[in-house]
């Protein structure tokens, strides 16, 4: 089992991150290296080629990139257990993505809401890089021959196409005995909390949103965090005692959801406990589990990002695994191509 997922390093992580996508890859990379369940290998990258595809400042992606690191290990991606890198430390990510654009379909590429959504109306003026993102997508778990993709709803399709890349790129130039890609399936883990705008109920939580009142960022102190909660848009009724009473409330639903995935238990459980009760009481409380969750995160991170040394030894190391895992695939695609090497 290989799993392979990657975040792009823009923006300050935030709560959704960690509860969405973050947390669960610790537990995957924890539950591999324990023994206990399924025994394989975790590749996190940070997706900084990605990165480039929108309108970016240099020194802001670089800065990013070294900070995105620092998180990432203060959340307990373990580089000792798991391979922690960048893509542009990769140069096999850039070379498989153009090898497949020859496989890859415009039509395929038309047909990607994300591509329709961050181009808006103004298609012409949008990078060429953002229509082929998701080549790039392909090429990143494709190279590793991933077998596993953690992915949300919105990541879905382009996991689709990657499947649809490879399994064309293997009917074309491969064959049925010895196929050069393998075909990931898609990991949704059960109990990945969909977080949203502590400002709006009906928005994800978002690093993009104007507002820092919208997102609880990893990077927050105590009081912050604290002070974000206590200004959490709700509303004037008290919380119902069960679930099918946070219908048409996505402010309260919100809070209850963030509750229920800081302390592992369900929306259910935590109606029990404060059903009845009003956001005066309820909101201190997620406060107080929302600080003793993620205050040692937040002071490990703080300790990291002032490291420099480590940060880019962490990411050299991990970048010098990839690479070394990645020779083999990408040597067999040049090849099942006709491309001459010497």
């Amino acid at each position: 089992m290989r799993i392979v997922s990657g975040i792009q390093p823009t923006g300050s992580l935030h709560l959704g991150n960690y509860l969405g996508a973050i947390r669960n890859w610790v537990r995957m990379q924890d539950n591999l290296a324990s023994g206990n369940g399924e025994s394989g290998q975790c590749l996190f990258f940070l997706a900084d080629l990605h990165a480039i595809s929108m309108p970016h400042e240099p020194a802001a992606l670089h800065a990013a990139t070294l900070e995105m690191t620092a998180v990432l290990t203060a959340c307990g991606i373990d580089s000792s257990r798991s391979i922690l890198f960048n893509q542009a430390q990769v140069p096999a990510h850039a070379e498989l993505q153009w090898l497949l654009n020859g496989t890859a379909r415009m039509g395929w590429l038309n047909r990607m809401t994300q591509w329709k959504d961050k181009a808006g109306k103004n298609r012409e003026g949008a990078s060429a890089a953002l229509f082929t993102y998701p080549v790039l997508q392909a090429a990143d778990v494709l190279l590793y021959q991933a077998t596993h993709v953690p992915v949300g709803d919105d990541q879905r399709q382009h996991l689709e196409l990657a499947r649809d890349i490879a399994q064309k790129f293997n009917n074309d130039f491969a064959s049925e005995d010895e196929p050069v890609f393998t075909l990931p399936d898609a990991i949704t883990p059960p109990a990945a909390a969909r977080i949203m705008s502590l400002r709006d109920g009906s928005k994800k939580m978002s690093k993009s949103d104007p507002s820092e009142m919208s997102r609880i960022e990893l990077a927050d102190d105590a009081d912050t965090m604290a002070q974000k909660i206590k200004k959490a848009k709700t509303d004037p009724e008290p919380l119902p005692s069960e679930v099918a009473g946070l219908e048409g409330r996505p402010e309260a639903l919100n809070l209850v959801t963030i509750y229920a995935a800081l302390a592992d238990t369900t929306n259910e459980a935590v109606l029990i406990q404060f059903g009845g009760q009003g956001f005066g009481a309820f909101k201190p409380a997620l406060a107080e589990l929302l600080v003793e969750s993620l205050a040692p995160v937040r002071d490990r991170f703080v300790e990291l990002r002032q490291d420099r040394e480590m940060l880019d030894a962490i990411l050299a190391r991990g970048a010098a695994q990839a690479r070394e895992l990645g020779v083999p695939t990408l040597d067999a695609t040049y090849k099942a191509l006709g491309l001459v090497r010497g």
